[in-house]
Formats: structure tokens, C-alpha cells, sequence
């Protein structure tokens, strides 16, 4: 299983450090991905005035709340299918074009979001166009994220992947800080009355302006010259993409679901469903549970960028290996703390938010798993069937425990999909050094 890490670079690559050309697309790359990452996540900190609005009135409030987190799951179904598309095109026809087209694919329903009627004025066809946004959401980001970490990691320099790989990450949870962000603004700002009546749509109004921003920043991103080396040598692909990753990649599919497993339950239940758990299971006020969230949002932020420089000293392996221990510890202080009151809510939930930045290792295993010509495929369909089937069900699973099963069900989650994570860790560190991270431009 050696095979699984494969160089990502040209032979001709060397050791240096990220030069202007580097910056420049790091940045615009990381700030359209979290413009586009905005418009996705932001419908999840919206879910109890939306589960009030586009259902019944007498709905019981957790099955309505149960039902809007089943349509922000949808969006994790529909993942795979603009993920296998956008990828096959990515590793035909250039990363680069794949990546302004998603963009463009998700500001158009997230500004729809904005404008839909609700349930009392349309009744059931509410919830329906509702679910038809969030899937053409799910295909936009399906073809972004992978897109987006084979794009800078073709682009950085050799011992920088790491570091840039956690950039567009980080860059990546900027967008769920916006959202964040914004829903305490809209929360701290309007009574109930006026979320309910109009507040609810102003992230989803400005969602669609950030996309088309997105768009116009990603005109001035160059093909990545290991695309390009490919094109020249006529070395891409000459079999469908996809096919050539399950016929003779199956160990790095396999090890890229596995680490997209924690990922999906680090961010879903720590950062984007707790504000919600923390006030149904906990008591926690809205101001304070979206305040933390700010605050663990930044923290992610950060950690993606702390845990992508470990990457480029220590090795993907065994910062996977710390990143995942912690974030086992500081998940039980977490939930410990708020079935205990929440007296440190705050710092809790902000040293929480730094080490959930653990997942910003997980893109470096992935780049490293696949070889050039079929790597956007192959992360693009690891990463988006893991995505789907843990994405999907973890919104509705933990909605659903946290109810009937206690409140420290999330944090036993969480806990079960770093201890997978270990594993794989362990099972890393077993591969030559010199096949560890051996990415370049």
C-alpha cells in the first residue's frame, strides 16, 4: 500500500518559499472559497427560524427542526454528482475553469434562498424549492473544495503544500466565520419578530452578492503548472478519470474517506450545529452560543494555519496523530463544561474552534494520495462520497440524539470519528518519510 502516496509536483521542482506569485494565489484562491463557502454553511446557522417558516405552524418544533436539518443534508447528497462531473472536466480540460464554474453555480440559488416565498404564503411548494436550492448548492460546493486544495497544492512550492493546503482551508472557514458572524449581528439586532419576518434573509441576499464577487476574483487565477506540464507532455488521462481511480486506487479512496469522516463530524457538530445544540440541549442564550461560535470560528481559522505549518516540519501522519488526540480531549471539556453550566463556555468553545483546525491536515493526505492526472477525480470522489454519506446523515443523526439520546451525545461523535482518524494516523507513519509529503510546483 506504499502506492498511496504519490509526488504531486514536476521532477523539476525545488525547495523554496512562497514567492509573490504564490501569495497572490493563495489569497484570492482561499477568499472566493470562503465567499462560496458562506453561501453554504450560512443556511445551518439559520435552522430554527427556517424550520418555523417553510413548515406547518403546528409542526412540533423538533420535527421541523428535524426536517430542516434533513434539506441542509440534502446539500451533502447532492455533493458527489457536481463533485464526479467538475472533477472528470478538472482532469480533462484544467482546474482552473472548473473553479470559477462553481463558484458561479452556488451564488445563483443562494441569492434564490433570499427571495423564496414561505410556507404561509405558498404552503408545501415552500419546503420544495427550498430542497431545490440546497441541491444546487450540494453541486457547486462538490466541485469547489477539492478543486480548490488540487489548485494550490499543483501551485505551491515543495515543503509548502502543507502550509498551503491549511491556507485555503483556513481561507475556507473564513467563510463559515462570516456566517457566523452575521447571525449574531442579525441576532443581537432584531427581535425574534423581525428574524422571523425579514432578518432570516439578508445572509442568503448578501450570500449571492459574495458569490458573484467570488467569480470576478477568480478571472485573475492562472492554470497550475502541473496541469499544465501535463497538457504539454499529452500526459492527462486518456481513460476516464474516474474509472482509473476505483480500478487502481482503491487504498487512497478508502484512506480519504476515512479522514473525511472526522473532518465532516469536527465541522458539522463542533462548529455549525452547536450555537443550535448549545441553546436546545444546554439553556445557552443565542447571543452567547453565536458569540462562541465567532470565536471558534476564528480559532478554526488559525488552527488550519497552525496545523498546516506542522505538516511541512513534522509530516502529515503524525500531526494528524496530535491533531486528533486533542480534539478527542477538548470535545468532553467541551460538552463537560455545558452540561456543568457553561462557566467557560467561551474559552472552551474558542480552544475547541483552534483544534478542530486539525482538519486542516486532512486536504495534505488527500492531495498526496492520488497521482496528477486523476487527482482532482480522486479526491473529488473520495471526498464527496464521504461527505454524503457522513455529511448527510451526521446533521440528522446528532439532531436526533441530542434529543432522545442526552446531550453528550455529540461529543461521543465527534470522539468515535478522531479515534478512526488515530488509525489512519498510525497506519500513515508506517510509509517511508520519503514518500510523506513529497509535494511541489
Amino acid at each position: 500500500m506504499s502506492q498511496v502516496f504519490t509526488p504531486v509536483s514536476s521532477p523539476a521542482a525545488v525547495n523554496r518559499t512562497l514567492g509573490g506569485s504564490d501569495i497572490k494565489t493563495l489569497v484570492l484562491a482561499s477568499l472566493g472559497g470562503a465567499l462560496e463557502f458562506y453561501d453554504f454553511v450560512v443556511f445551518v446557522f439559520f435552522a430554527l427560524p427556517l424550520s418555523k417558516l417553510f413548515f406547518p405552524h403546528d409542526t412540533a418544533p423538533w420535527l421541523a427542526q428535524l426536517q430542516v436539518y434533513g434539506i441542509f443534508a440534502a446539500g451533502y447528497l447532492a455533493r458527489p454528482l457536481g463533485g464526479i462531473v467538475m472533477a472528470h472536466f478538472g482532469d480533462r480540460q484544467g482546474r482552473k475553469r472548473m473553479f470559477t464554474l462553481s463558484v458561479f453555480l452556488m451564488a445563483l440559488p443562494t441569492l434564490a434562498i433570499g427571495l423564496l416565498p414561505v410556507y404561509a404564503s405558498v404552503g408545501v411548494l415552500a419546503p420544495l424549492l427550498l430542497l431545490l436550492m440546497r441541491v444546487v448548492q450540494g453541486i457547486a460546493i462538490g466541485g469547489e473544495v477539492p478543486g480548490a486544495w488540487v489548485f494550490v497544492a499543483e501551485h505551491a512550492p515543495r515543503g509548502r503544500v502543507g502550509f498551503a493546503c491549511a491556507c485555503l482551508t483556513s481561507g475556507l472557514t473564513v467563510g463559515i466565520l462570516i456566517g457566523s458572524l452575521t447571525a449574531a449581528w442579525i441576532n443581537h439586532h432584531l427581535s425574534p419578530a423581525d428574524v422571523l419576518g425579514w432578518g432570516w434573509r439578508l445572509p442568503f441576499l448578501l450570500g449571492g452578492v459574495f458569490g458573484f464577487v467570488a467569480v470576478w476574483l477568480r478571472r485573475w487565477l492562472s492554470e497550475t503548472p502541473v496541469f499544465a506540464a501535463l497538457r504539454e507532455r499529452k500526459a492527462l488521462s486518456r481513460e476516464l478519470p474516474l474509472r482509473k481511480v476505483l480500478t487502481g486506487h482503491r487504498g487512497a479512496v478508502a484512506l480519504s474517506m476515512a479522514v473525511t469522516w472526522m473532518l465532516t463530524a469536527a465541522i458539522l457538530v463542533l462548529i455549525l450545529m452547536l450555537p443550535s445544540l448549545a441553546q436546545k440541549s444546554f439553556g445557552i442564550a443565542a447571543d452567547t452560543a453565536f458569540l462562541g461560535n465567532s470565536l471558534a470560528a476564528l480559532g478554526l481559522c488559525i488552527g488550519c494555519l497552525a496545523y498546516g505549518w506542522l505538516v511541512d516540519r513534522i509530516g502529515s501522519a503524525r500531526a494528524l496523530l496530535v491533531g486528533s488526540l486533542a480534539l478527542v480531549a477538548t470535545t468532553y471539556a467541551l460538552f463537560a463544561d455545558l452540561a456543568a453550566g457553561g462557566t467557560h463556555f467561551l474559552s472552551l468553545y474558542a480552544l475547541t474552534g483552534f483544534l478542530v483546525g486539525a482538519v486542516g491536515v486532512i486536504p495534505t493526505v488527500m492531495v498526496a494520495a492520488f497521482p496528477a492526472p486523476i487527482r482532482y477525480s480522486g479526491i473529488s470522489f473520495a471526498y464527496n462520497v464521504a461527505y454524503a454519506v457522513f455529511g448527510a446523515s451526521t446533521a440528522t443523526l446528532i439532531g436526533y440524539l441530542a434529543e432522545r439520546a442526552g446531550p453528550m451525545a455529540p461529543a461521543h461523535y465527534v470522539a468515535m470519528t478522531a479515534v478512526v482518524s488515530v488509525v489512519v494516523a498510525v497506519w500513515l507513519m508506517r510509509v517511508p518519510p520519503s514518500a510523506d509529503l513529497e509535494l511541489a510546483r
